[in-house]
């Protein structure tokens, strides 16, 4: 008999993640059979100044909440001054403590499904810089925020920050892998056919998940950096440099956790098709293409790079959607599941290692020759 509920569930979805939230609502009011939706009435607006405030429009009082915040929406626009102004992480946190504020510490309980976790990158100290992960996540929960859930974190060590709040890192593996093998032509999974690789020694754990639950051969790139100068915030890369077993003839599997600039990621496949590699495919969670699609696009036409897969749980323009390199990983399912087992109180720790479900699923493929092994 599954747990009762922790309490009503409620679920805010902060400017931008509308259609997302949508459709964890509409996966959620399904398995309870209920016609009433669980998106909570809740808005931000702003003053002509730029100023804002978090308004509820109706009561959360004793409440299980769960705040669904993409704070990298770029899409997500306000009038300051008369002119239109695209949300900013910084705008979009602010936004989301306006929230909290607005439930006055009436709920039962807060939880923070944030899929890129703001000023990920900025986890730790190389000199005289502030420590905003940090920061903010203490803020959060001095806010009341119970759980954090995040997807993917640049280092998940950063919750060491908040050592007695719920912190959960969770990666895409299996929605991945299911969208990979639908979405891939002439796949083998065998081991003499295709490896994973590793952009840089920061992602070699991601990696060798992936190598290890599908028993493949692992490589890593290490990047020389010329630490002398600071280009745009960072050390610019001097080379790629491989580690690992020929990759001559071979489908590769570059897993990354992000895609900013895509220099480095573009970089890596480069020098993969000069070692004989035959297609490269990018795991990514997500694709911010920061400067744009128009490498992307010649990357492609060259050959260097054959499909990239990142997830919906950030904000995508529809000119990325349109590309033809491009596969989006639908993650809404999953993030109801998440909301579900937590409102009744259960234990997520199955859902969070799927490595049962992967190896039901290429066992599947296989029967029905979608890949071959």
């Amino acid at each position: 008999m599954a747990n009762e509920l922790y309490g009503q569930l409620s679920v805010i979805t902060m400017r931008g993640g509308e259609d997302f939230a949508k459709q964890v609502d509409a996966y959620l009011m399904g398995w309870r059979s209920s016609a009433n939706s669980f998106i909570v009435d809740a808005e931000c607006p702003r003053f002509g100044s730029g100023e804002g405030k978090g308004a509820l429009h109706q009561s959360l009082r004793g409440h299980d909440v769960f705040i669904i915040c993409d704070v990298f929406n770029y899409g997500a626009t306000y009038n300051m001054y008369g002119k239109t102004v695209p949300m900013s992480p910084d705008d979009h946190f602010q936004d989301l403590k306006r929230v909290i504020g607005s439930i006055a510490g009436k709920a039962k309980r807060i939880s923070v499904i944030m899929p890129m976790l703001y000023e990920g990158r900025q986890h730790k100290r190389s000199s005289r810089e502030s420590l905003d992960c940090a920061m903010a996540l203490q803020e959060l929960v001095n806010m009341g925020v119970t759980n954090i859930l995040t997807f993917d974190a640049h280092d998940p060590r950063v919750q060491n920050a908040i050592p007695l709040c719920g912190f959960d890192d969770i990666r895409p593996t299996y929605q991945m892998i299911k969208a990979f093998i639908k979405e891939s032509d002439g796949l083998s999974l065998n081991n003499r056919d295709i490896a994973v690789v590793s952009p840089d020694e920061g992602g070699m754990n991601r990696a060798m998940y992936y190598s290890s639950v599908l028993a493949l051969d692992l490589g890593m790139f290490y990047k020389r950096r010329d630490y002398t100068k600071i280009v745009n915030g960072r050390n610019p890369i001097v080379a790629h440099e491989y580690l690992g077993r020929d990759v001559a003839g071979k489908d590769i599997i570059v897993v990354d956790d992000m895609i900013s600039s895509g220099d480095s990621i573009i970089e890596v496949a480069t020098h993969l098709k000069k070692m004989g590699a035959k297609r490269i495919f990018v795991f990514a969670t997500f694709g911010l293409f920061c400067n744009g699609f128009e490498n992307f696009d010649k990357a492609y036409a060259n050959g260097d790079i054959a499909r990239i897969f990142t997830t919906n749980l950030i904000y995508r323009p529809e000119e990325l959607k349109q590309k033809e390199w491009y596969r989006e990983v639908n993650m809404c399912k999953y993030v109801s599941l998440l909301i579900d087992t937590l409102n009744h109180d259960e234990s997520i720790s199955s859902i969070l290692n799927p490595v049962n479900k992967i190896h039901a699923y290429v066992d599947r493929a296989v029967e029905e020759g979608k890949v071959t092994v």
